[in-house]
């Protein structure tokens, strides 16, 4: 079986209408979200061995955030270029590429791909929008990532910070 958890950036600044929509930092909500969505993993026994980043800075900085909630090496987290503002089909191309060592993976990115690709991945619930430091969990009956796609899956839950 492989797990899978896409994980939305936490909630970003928007103090500099002129930045970079690249660079742009959490703000404090977000800094505050992620350690907590962070715990919320933790306590679902739900800790990935594997992190996974676009590039962007608020992506960057919550794995980073998370990741430390984990004890998982910030220097461990990959960044994938491809991940920054891509459409629902580049997150299989990134997951096929997954060593299959790893049982469990967080990926961090964005709007409105994760999304799709969230209710690509099940016909159980349809998602309108994974909010900021939202958390779609999603397993594979498979051995290897290179066949998540085509595998059996099962949601498992979708979780995020205003959630009752």
């Amino acid at each position: 079986m492989k797990t899978l958890l896409l994980i939305r950036h936490a909630k970003s600044s928007w103090t500099d209408p002129d930045m970079d929509d690249f660079d742009r930092p959490l703000n404090k909500r977000g800094k505050a979200n992620a350690p907590e969505m962070a715990q919320r993993l933790i306590t679902r026994g739900m800790v990935p061995e594997l992190i996974i980043s676009s590039p962007a800075k608020r992506a960057r900085s919550t794995a980073k955030i998370m990741a430390s909630e984990w004890s998982y090496p910030k220097q461990a987290i990959l960044l994938e270029e491809e991940l920054y503002l891509c459409y629902a089909a580049t997150f299989l191309k990134v997951i096929t590429k997954i060593d299959d060592d790893f049982g469990a993976v967080a990926i961090f990115a964005h709007n409105p791909g994760i999304t799709d690709f969230a209710n690509y991945l099940t016909e159980e619930i349809r998602i309108d929008n994974v909010p900021t430091t939202g958390i779609f969990g999603i397993q594979a009956d498979t051995d290897s990532w290179k066949d998540f796609d085509l595998a059996k899956k099962k949601f498992l839950f979708f979780e995020y910070p205003r959630k009752d």
